[in-house]
């Protein structure tokens, strides 16, 4: 591992610490619960967490790998599980789940193909879980020193190639700076992006060669779906909605536009029209807005927190689960529900990079 890797490793471990301090040490004044009420929240989330992860023990499959139901084995559930014990604080090499870690990054690692998928399933949009299993081979490799690292920065570079590619192909003037459902495609659409651009990201604080005028362009196609203001479009012309706003938000913040007006603006919808458990895609909008509003902070944090936190916690089952209740979740199975609960409810935590402000 470099020495910059080293230093980074180091910094973001000591930040890890010193938000665990904060969180059981909290300064008089400076949040509007009392330290009762927080300590009683926090002890919720970590015993909500710790359940989870033994239930994903109990589901990963022989391979190393996870699974979406219906779909068998998936590189995108498969990655999102090993970002929740990431999120956690639990690394490769370390701790009661390096072996479920390590087996399923090595998995992942393992469905590369020569021209830098990172995908094993079937679905329509392979460049999803490409995005999302780039994002996480980024974040072990920022997260170990071992030769899983080497392995991960070997494989990001495909992938980071792939995703600037998939960019740069030609496309009309509202979907320049995006990313769709397929390498190939000529349009553009916030969702896909989100994924592509948290991936990009993660590998550029890593050191891996991307572009900023790539990060710019995808800012300004984020931008350009703004609707007016209040949230983000799925596309040009579109409306927006709860998951909708947290993706756009997120995805502006983590880019270093900060406080955007297009961000305040939907931030502040967010909190009069929150994300609610009987909406479609709960879920995924629950990583998207809790991340994104963590990271605009303030009223904004500490209101969306106010709401999305116990929401979470009253829905995880005895098992220590998750479920989609709506739409197309209802058929994606508990490993998918359940990684995203905990990326979620682990955003102060904040081990893993990208979350952290």
């Amino acid at each position: 591992m470099s020495t910059r890797s080293t230093r980074g490793f180091v910094r973001y471990r000591l930040a890890s610490i010193l938000v665990v301090i904060a969180l059981i040490f909290p300064l008089s004044g400076t949040r509007s619960a009392s330290a009762d009420d927080r300590t009683e929240r926090d002890k919720q989330i970590d015993v909500a967490i710790a359940k989870a992860l033994d239930h994903l023990a109990k589901r990963q499959n022989p391979s190393g790998a996870w699974s979406l139901d219906g779909q068998g084995e998936s590189t995108s559930a498969t990655s999102l599980a090993v970002m929740a014990y990431l999120a956690a604080g639990h690394v490769p090499g370390e701790g009661p789940y390096d072996q479920q870690i390590q087996r399923g990054v090595r998995w992942v690692l393992d469905q590369q193909q020569s021209n830098g998928m990172l995908v094993l399933e079937r679905g329509h949009g392979p460049m999803y879980s490409h995005g999302i299993s780039t994002l996480m081979l980024a974040e072990v490799a920022g997260m170990t020193d071992d030769a899983l690292a080497e392995r991960c920065r070997d494989a990001l570079k495909k992938a980071v190639k792939l995703i600037l590619s998939a960019q740069a192909i030609r496309k009309d003037r509202g979907s320049q700076g995006g990313w769709r459902y397929l390498p190939s495609s000529n349009d553009s659409d916030l969702s896909v992006t989100g994924w592509q651009l948290l991936a990009l990201r993660a590998a550029k604080n890593l050191g891996c060669d991307v572009p900023a005028e790539s990060i710019d362009a995808a800012v300004e196609y984020v931008k350009r779906l703004s609707v007016r203001n209040r949230g983000f479009g799925y596309q040009n012309g579109t409306g927006s909605s709860p998951t909708r706003a947290g993706t756009g938000i997120l995805c502006l913040e983590i880019c270093g536009v900060h406080h955007s007006p297009e961000t305040l603006g939907a931030a502040d919808a967010l909190l009069q029209d929150p994300l609610r458990a009987d909406q479609e895609w709960f879920f995924y909008g629950a990583y998207y807005c809790t991340i994104g509003m963590f990271q605009v902070g303030g009223k904004h944090w500490e209101q969306g927190k106010g709401h999305l936190i116990p929401l979470l916690l009253n829905l995880q089952a005895e098992d220590g689960s998750w479920s989609g209740r709506q739409g197309q979740e209802r058929n994606l199975g508990t490993v998918y529900a359940t990684s995203l609960a905990v990326l979620a409810l682990s955003v102060e935590y904040q081990y893993l990079p990208i979350y952290q402000r």
